[in-house]
């Protein structure tokens, strides 16, 4: 009995390896030595004891948070993954791919969750159509446009900021310690329906992607619950068009993701993007650029009197480059986000300006074979006017007053890349 439940057995997996024309399992394990400070100020002065009525007040100088710990991710995200292929014949294949994010420094994330990528694919001829989760159009130049990849310290400014700019809250059930996947569409949309142009029109490449929200519909809509964000929230539509020839790769993009709505109020609240980025390789170097403009904005059934809300606009800009240096690779850049609350502009009150931050990234990596690397890379943001971004790690201190406004975050990671 035991011998034909073994043989049993071993046809199955035999009938599996033969419909499956490739399985891999891949990864990457990435740790990093980090360190972080942010430092927030008082900016009001001092004001002492007098006979005008004018309240005394101390200024509180400034508090730096830090924060040194072992990370992972800080140059490439750590992860692991299976991805495989079956030849249909007439040249149509299905594939899956499957990947999780890992959490190699401390052992607390692992393949409990494949929040990465999740997909099934038909691809042929036509190109190819996937479902499942997946990074939208409009990351993919965050992040191929960035010499750093959007990984670690050197994170470029357009993708730290957006991450928050769209957030819409988190899922009913708790993911604990796992990464999050209900409350962002800006790196992923969840649900989606992917369509993605044939790799043969001659440098010429593109995506179109739709994520449903999965809420339900209530007929007649008097019935709908008097709940905020129950019919719209987390529905995404983008697509990305682009050329990619020789030394140059250019591409468009844009999304637009649902994050509140309100039934009864007759209001949507979406994050519109649209960005630009280039690469070209001249060799010696390889320059990078990204112009990238994000809306939050809320959208009325009836327009209220006096107009309601004004949009809020997050503009971004991104320079780098990237040096071969023998078996390394030094990579630099500068990246710039501004917002606009598009407040009207009252001649009887102090007008504050808008916030804005500036950031530098420099490191190097050293490659001591194809699959492992070591790399370094160190990082300073400067904030005005009351914006609060940073490198990563702690949050810039405030009190109860409010009486501190962010200034500089400086980081940097030291760290071994092992790819599989």
């Amino acid at each position: 009995m035991k011998k034909s439940l073994v043989a049993l057995a071993a046809l199955a997996v035999a009938g599996v390896a033969s419909a499956q024309s490739s399985v891999t399992l891949f990864g990457v394990v990435d740790a990093s030595i980090s360190g972080y400070s942010s430092t927030a100020r008082d900016d009001r002065a001092t004001v002492f004891p007098n006979a005008f009525g004018i309240p005394v007040y101390l200024n509180q100088g400034s508090v730096k948070t830090s924060r040194r710990e072992l990370a992972n991710s800080g140059y490439n995200s750590s992860r692991i993954g299976f991805r495989g292929t079956e030849d249909l014949g007439g040249g149509l294949a299905a594939s899956f791919w499957l990947e999780a994010p890992i959490s190699n420094d401390d052992g607390q994330q692992g393949i409990a969750t494949f929040a990465r990528r999740s997909t099934v694919s038909l691809s042929g001829g036509f190109g190819e159509i996937r479902l499942g989760r997946d990074y939208t159009p409009t990351f993919w130049n965050d992040t191929v446009f960035d010499p750093f990849g959007t990984n670690g310290v050197g994170t470029n400014l357009i993708s730290t900021a957006n991450g928050t700019f769209g957030a819409f809250g988190t899922p009913a059930a708790s993911t604990g310690a796992f990464s999050n996947v209900g409350s962002s569409n800006y790196v992923r949309a969840s649900n989606t329906i992917g369509y993605f142009l044939p790799p043969n029109l001659g440098g010429f490449y593109g995506q179109f992607q739709y994520g449903m929200a999965e809420k339900t519909k209530y007929s007649s809509g008097i019935y709908t619950p008097d709940v905020a964000n129950s019919q719209r929230q987390g529905r995404y539509i983008g697509g990305r068009f682009g050329y990619a020839n020789g030394p140059l790769d250019v591409a468009l993009a844009y999304g637009s993701s649902t994050v509140g709505d309100n039934y009864y109020a007759g209001t949507t609240t979406k994050v519109n993007t649209l960005n630009l980025g280039a690469s070209y390789d001249f060799g010696p170097v390889k320059l990078f650029g990204e112009l990238s403009k994000a809306k939050n904005k809320i959208d009325y059934e009836v327009t209220p009197l006096l107009g309601g809300r004004p949009d809020i606009d997050l503009t971004g800009y991104l320079l780098g480059v990237t040096v071969p240096v023998g078996a390394g690779l030094i990579r630099a850049s500068w990246s710039h986000v501004k917002y606009d609350t598009n407040q009207p502009f009252n001649p009887f009150a102090v007008n504050n300006s808008d916030p804005k931050a500036n950031k530098i990234a420099l490191g190097y990596v050293h490659n001591l074979s194809k699959r492992t690397a070591l790399y370094a890379t160190i990082a300073r943001v400067s904030n005005k006017n009351g914006a609060g971004l940073t490198v990563g790690g702690p949050a810039f201190y405030n009190n109860a007053a409010g009486a501190f406004t962010p200034k500089s975050s400086t980081g940097y990671d030291f760290g071994i890349r092992h790819a599989f």
